[in-house]
C-alpha cells in the first residue's frame, strides 16, 4: 500500500487534538504533539515495533525525562515544574515538580496520531512527512525551540485540581527558585538603585515636512496587538526616503514568530512599549497619508491599542497592495502583489521581515507606482473599509480590514452601500455542503481553491495565517474578514457559517455559489434553483 506524505502531513495538521490518555494502546504509525497554546509542535514516529501511540505519547514524552528525547518533559521542564535529574540536593523537590509537570500535560497538551499497518515503513514515511512539514509544527524536533516559560494561571489551574498541602507547595517554589538563579547565571556585583527604573528610550523621530508616509509592523505572536518591531518610511516631496525602526516590548510570554523575523523576548528588552511609543508616532502621523502593504498593520496597531486601552489614532491610511495591483496588473495570477513577488519584479533590495526594510520597500513601491500611474494627477484615493465601524468594534484576534480603493467623490456613496449591492460578481466556483459541512461549521472550497489569491493562503493553524485577508459577504450586518487554511481548503474564521447556515435554512446537498465582487472580496450563497 503507498502512502503520499502529502497526505500523511494533512491528516496530522486537521485531526482534531486529543488527551494523550487516550492515545491508542495498540496502535503504531505517525503522531503530533499539541502545546498548551493549542499549536503542533512536533512530529514523531512509532517507529519501533514493540511501542504503542499510548506508550510513546503518554508514557515517555509525557512522564520521561527531561535532556532527553521526550519533548512535553523538555518543553516544560519550566518554573515550579523545572528539575535537573542528576542534581542530588533537589531530588526530594524533583520528584514533586516533575509530579505537577506530568499533571499539566495532562490538562494543558495534547497529541494527535494516524495509524499505519506495521507492514509500512513508519521511519522512511516519518522522514518523508517531517521534509515537507511547515517550520511551525516542527519547532520542538531537534531541539528547535526553547523550553517555555511557566504558563503561571495554567500551573495555578493544575495546583487547584491536585489540591495540594504546603509541603508539596513549599517543594515546587523551591524548585522555581533554582529554575530562576540557574536562568540568570552567576549573580553579578549588586547593581546601583537608579539601575532598578526602567529606562527606555524612544528613537528620535525624522523632522519633516514629508509628503507621505509607509508603515510596517512585525508581531511576536498571533494577536496582532503584540507589535514587537515598528518601522515608518518618510516619504519627502523629493521623493527620498528618511527610516525610522524601532524595537518594541509587547509584554507577552508567548512568541511565536521568532523563527520568521529573529525578534525575541531578549531582542527587546529595554525597548520602549507600545503605549510609550504611540503619542510619537500619533503626532508625527497626524493628518497624513499613511500607506500599509495590506490591511494588517492598521489592524495590529488598533489592536495594540485596544490592548493599552488607548484611542486608536485617525490616520489616512491606504493601501500599497491596491496601488501596486492598479500599476501592475501582469502580476494578478503571477506572483501576486506581496512585497516578496513586487522584490523580484521591481528589482528591490530589502531585508523581508524586518519592519523597517518593508516599510521603506511599501514607500519605494508606491513611489514606482506612480511613476507608472501618474497617481499624483488624479483623483485622491481613499481606503474605505469593507467592514462596518472598524475602529469601534475591533476584535484583536479575530478581526481586521480590508480595503476598497475608490476615488474620494464617491466615498459617501460607497460607505452607505453594501458590498453585496454595489456591483455584479464573477463566479468562481460551486460546492455542495455535506452533513460534516454542517456539523462542523466549514465549507469546502476545494474544486475552485486556485481561484483564491495566493497571499490569502496561509497554513494549517492561526501562528500561520496569510498575509492578506479576504472578505466574504455572506448576508449578515458585514462583511467577514478572513484567510484561507491550504490544508483543510476552506474559511479558516468559521464562527459566522452556523449563523450562514441556519439564516438560509442550509441543509445537506444544498449547493453555494461564490463570486469575486471586488479584488480580494467575495460573496457566498445558496444557488438559486
Amino acid at each position: 500500500m503507498h502512502f503520499a506524505a502529502e497526505d500523511l502531513l494533512a491528516s496530522l495538521l486537521e485531526a482534531a487534538p486529543r488527551p494523550t490518555a487516550q492515545a491508542p494502546r495498540d496502535g503504531r504509525g505517525l503522531y503530533g504533539l499539541i502545546d498548551h497554546f493549542g499549536d503542533l509542535r512536533y512530529i514523531g514516529s512509532t517507529s519501533s515495533i514493540d511501542q504503542t501511540f499510548y506508550q510513546r505519547i503518554h508514557q515517555r514524552h509525557r512522564t520521561g525525562s527531561e535532556g532527553m528525547s521526550h519533548y512535553f518533559s523538555q518543553m516544560y521542564n519550566t518554573g515550579r515544574m523545572w528539575r535537573d535529574r542528576k542534581d542530588v540536593v533537589s531530588k526530594t523537590d524533583g520528584v514533586i515538580a516533575k509530579t505537577l509537570r506530568n499533571e499539566f500535560v495532562v490538562d494543558h497538551c495534547r497529541a494527535v496520531w494516524l495509524p499505519l499497518p506495521d507492514t509500512a515503513d513508519i521511519a522512511l514515511l516519518e522522514a518523508e512527512v517531517l521534509a515537507i512539514a511547515p517550520a511551525h509544527a516542527i519547532a520542538w524536533n531537534r531541539r528547535r525551540m526553547q523550553a517555555y516559560d511557566e504558563p503561571a494561571d495554567l500551573v495555578e489551574a493544575t495546583l487547584h485540581r491536585l489540591e495540594w498541602g504546603a509541603h508539596e507547595l513549599a517543594a515546587i517554589e523551591r524548585q522555581r527558585q533554582r529554575f530562576l538563579t540557574l536562568k540568570a547565571g552567576p549573580v553579578a556585583a549588586p547593581a546601583p538603585k537608579s539601575a532598578f527604573i526602567r529606562q527606555t528610550h524612544v528613537t528620535s523621530f525624522p523632522e519633516g515636512p514629508f509628503r507621505f508616509y509607509a508603515l510596517d509592523v512585525e508581531t511576536a505572536n498571533n494577536n496582532r496587538g503584540s507589535i514587537c518591531q515598528i518601522g515608518v518610511a518618510c516619504v519627502r516631496h523629493d521623493d527620498s526616503i528618511e527610516t525610522w525602526a524601532t524595537y518594541v516590548d509587547p509584554q507577552v510570554d508567548h512568541w511565536a514568530f521568532t523563527y520568521l523575523h529573529g525578534i525575541s523576548a531578549q531582542t527587546v528588552q529595554g525597548a520602549p512599549t507600545f503605549a510609550e511609543l504611540l503619542p510619537v508616532l500619533r503626532n508625527a502621523l497626524s493628518g497624513s497619508t499613511v500607506y500599509q502593504h495590506s490591511g494588517f498593520d492598521r489592524s495590529a496597531v488598533a489592536a495594540a491599542c485596544e490592548n493599552n486601552g488607548l484611542p486608536i489614532p485617525p490616520w489616512d491610511w491606504r493601501d500599497s497592495v491596491h496601488v501596486a495591483r492598479a500599476a501592475w496588473p501582469e502580476l494578478r495570477g503571477n506572483g501576486g502583489h506581496g512585497l516578496a513577488s513586487l522584490k523580484q519584479h521591481l528589482g528591490l533590495v530589502f531585508d523581508h521581515h524586518d519592519a523597517g526594510e518593508d516599510a521603506r520597500a511599501a514607500a519605494e513601491v508606491v513611489l514606482r507606482a506612480e511613476c507608472v500611474q501618474s497617481i499624483r494627477a488624479q483623483d485622491p484615493v481613499k481606503l474605505i473599509p469593507v467592514t462596518k465601524a472598524f475602529d469601534q468594534s475591533f476584535d484583536s484576534n479575530d478581526s481586521g480590514d480590508d480595503m476598497i480603493v475608490v476615488p474620494e467623490s464617491e466615498a459617501a456613496v460607497t460607505l452607505s452601500s453594501p458590498i453585496s449591492h454595489r456591483q455584479a460578481g464573477r463566479h468562481i466556483g460551486t460546492t455542495e455542503v455535506t452533513q460534516g459541512n454542517i456539523d462542523n461549521n466549514h465549507i469546502y472550497l476545494r474544486a475552485f481553491f486556485d481561484k483564491f489569491p495566493a497571499d490569502a493562503i496561509g497554513g494549517s493553524n492561526r501562528a500561520a495565517a496569510a498575509s492578506r485577508e479576504i472578505a466574504v459577504d455572506w448576508g449578515g450586518e458585514s462583511a467577514v474578514m478572513t484567510d484561507l487554511d491550504s490544508a483543510k481548503r476552506f474559511f479558516r474564521k468559521r464562527g459566522w457559517i452556523r449563523e450562514f447556515f441556519e439564516r438560509y435554512s442550509v441543509r445537506a446537498g444544498d449547493k453555494l455559489t461564490i463570486e469575486e465582487i471586488a479584488p480580494y472580496s467575495y460573496r457566498i450563497a445558496p444557488r438559486k434553483c
